[in-house]
């Protein structure tokens, strides 16, 4: 398989006044204690080594005396507003354990660590800059996958909710080979969908370490599920391809593990699931998508160019005029989410 180019460094964009104001219909934009760039005054760091002694690409800053007790405050309301709705009681029950910076990819993110010192439980959450593609990708996922995310947005930083999972890269290379035979097919089943999810609603460069395995015990059984991390690249590039992740070469244990479990007839029947079930969040989610969508139609998230190829191969794809009419992307999520409707939606007995 040969690898899949995508573009090199997708430019961040700004988040325009109407996708302002969608936020903030939504209590996604709210005043937050802490900026993005706040973050950026550590004094010095170390590398972060994985169980193993591998790099992370992630390494732990640290902060003068007196910057520091005033970032941990901040981030302990952060973590407030993030989980109990800005309830300062919890406050002196918190500890920020760690601080961590990843100069690897687009957003460059602080990873931060937060401990309740009356049992030692933990979680983490994210401060980003504040880029619309990923909060494009964010809003998309949160209505039209199994899965609720939680955010925040507050001029030029972003707050993201923590996605627990084993990250994919890992899962493939240390445990795919020992799962057994039912759960490799309901694996490659899971991958099907998820392959159709981001195809569907336009999410790109879902290579293996983008992506999450969410195992959850069930009876005597382990249920799979796959969930991205990464929304950086969404509704960016013009290359279709880009969109599907059976084409990254990363992934490509995963896909022989769909060819030897299915037969096409399967495949196609999964992802007709999946396009059935995208339809019934489509119509929960109808007037929040349409308003997501029409601050899309105005924002500048991609360019002409990308923009001109991608709804070229998407009317080759579906032989829908409607693509060939679009300006935006904005404009073809819609008419990609007109055309799933028309030709995947369940009939309603009572309604026939």
């Amino acid at each position: 398989m040969e690898d899949l180019k995508i573009s090199k460094r997708k430019p961040s964009y700004p988040i325009s006044a109407k996708l302002h104001d969608y936020l903030t219909d939504y209590n996604r934009n709210i005043q937050l204690p802490i900026f993005y760039d706040d973050l950026l005054r550590f004094q010095g760091s170390i590398v972060v080594y994985d169980k193993d002694d591998n790099d992370t690409l992630w390494i732990r800053v640290y902060y003068n005396e007196f910057d520091r007790q005033e970032i941990d405050l901040a981030l302990k309301k952060v973590y407030t507003i993030l989980h109990s709705d800005g309830n300062e009681s919890t406050i002196p029950f918190l500890n920020v354990d760690a601080i961590d910076y990843c100069t690897f990819g687009n957003s460059k993110p602080f990873r931060v660590k937060v401990r309740n010192i009356l049992n030692d439980n933990y979680t983490y959450f994210y401060v980003k800059k504040a880029d619309a593609s990923r909060v494009y990708g964010l809003e998309l996922e949160h209505m039209l996958s199994p899965y609720n995310l939680n955010f925040l947005v507050f001029e030029n930083t972003l707050i993201e909710e923590h996605i627990v999972g084993i990250p994919g890269d890992e899962f493939i290379k240390n445990m795919l080979d020992k799962c057994s035979k039912s759960e490799k097919s309901q694996i490659a089943k899971e991958f099907v969908k998820f392959n159709e999810r981001c195809m569907v609603r336009l999410l790109g460069d879902m290579r293996s370490y983008n992506y999450v395995i969410v195992s959850t015990h069930d009876f005597n059984n382990v249920d799979y599920k796959i969930r991205p991390i990464d929304f950086d690249q969404q509704s960016y590039e013009g290359k279709f391809n880009v969109y599907r992740p059976q084409f990254f070469k990363e992934n490509l244990k995963m896909v022989e593990l769909v060819s030897a479990s299915f037969q096409k007839l399967s495949i196609d029947q999964y992802k007709i699931e999946e396009r059935s079930i995208l339809v019934k969040r489509l119509k929960s989610f109808q007037g929040r998508i349409e308003a997501l969508l029409a601050c899309m139609d105005d924002d500048t998230i991609s360019i002409p160019e990308h923009i001109a190829l991608l709804k070229g191969t998407i009317f080759d794809y579906t032989l829908d005029g409607k693509f060939m009419q679009c300006e935006s992307m904005g404009d073809i999520l819609r008419n990609t989410f007109e055309f799933l409707k028309r030709n995947y939606e369940n009939v309603n007995p009572k309604m026939v």
